[in-house]
């Protein structure tokens, strides 16, 4: 993921929300540029969480977490287990944003504790030597309020780059959840987003659909969900029983779900 974003070009991944180590390693293997195990939706916990992280190893992915809630233990734990990258939702102010980079980080730098359990023999002995910069601090702007508040959150130090959820700013920009491309507030809404990361050099993100890739990115995003396993899992059986039934595969729309 760190090496699309060093390019300069965008890294493109894969969400999982089933809990289960198998069905990683199968999206792992699929030359995704980073794979996130999401905690805070979906079906894992941390129990499910860290075996889903080794299966994720056994690709070239980058292996993500999105972490419950924006809280020091729940982040380090999920580094500790072997994350390189954590996903903070809700991050919707200065201090919010503050807060997710000093979890990340071992001191001087955070308040991280030190214990990489599954890192440590991840990454090598070295590990603390290079996991503050390796690390990718990723919070989420997905409220109208972390939009006016954009500038203060992007310019924190440490933060390398910023994920759009789109049903939840949706929710808060009046509109229903999910894509609400062609929607004025919403268009400019990640307008702004994108053109706020340019400006502060951070990597704009967002979760999308495969539809939608190509557009995220001719708009600057520069990490772009396409699929998660569960929209993945559940297209893939609806196309194979129209098949089967000699109909014609569905024609998607964009849907996140």
């Amino acid at each position: 993921m760190r090496e699309r974003w060093a390019a300069g070009e965008t890294a493109v991944g894969a969400w999982l929300t089933i809990p289960n180590a198998f069905s990683a390693e199968i999206v792992a293997r699929c030359d995704f540029d980073y794979v996130c195990v999401d905690t805070q939706h979906g079906f894992n916990d941390h129990d499910e969480a860290w075996k889903m992280l080794q299966a994720i190893n056994l690709g070239s992915a980058t292996p993500v977490v999105r972490v419950l809630w924006n809280e020091a233990g729940l982040i380090g734990k999920s580094l500790d287990a072997g994350a390189r990258g954590i996903v903070v939702p809700m991050v919707n102010t200065r201090a919010e944003a503050e807060a997710a980079v000093r979890a990340c980080r071992y001191a001087p730098d955070g308040i991280r504790s030190y214990g990489p359990a599954r890192a440590l023999r991840q990454e090598g002995p070295d590990y603390y030597a290079h996991a503050n910069a390796d690390v990718a601090v990723i919070p989420m702007i997905e409220t109208a309020e972390a939009v006016e508040n954009l500038d203060d959150i992007l310019s924190v130090p440490g933060v390398d780059a910023a994920y759009v959820g789109p049903s939840d700013l949706s929710l808060t920009l009046g509109l229903p959840p999910g894509n609400n491309d062609g929607n004025e507030v919403f268009d400019d809404a990640l307008a702004a987003i994108a053109a706020g990361c340019a400006r502060h050099g951070v990597v704009a993100g967002c979760h999308t659909s495969a539809e939608l890739v190509q557009r995220r990115i001719r708009q600057g995003f520069g990490m772009v969900t396409a699929t998660s396993d569960l929209v993945s899992l559940t297209r893939a059986l609806d196309d194979e029983l129209r098949r089967a039934r000699g109909q014609d595969p569905v024609v998607r729309s964009g849907s996140l779900y």
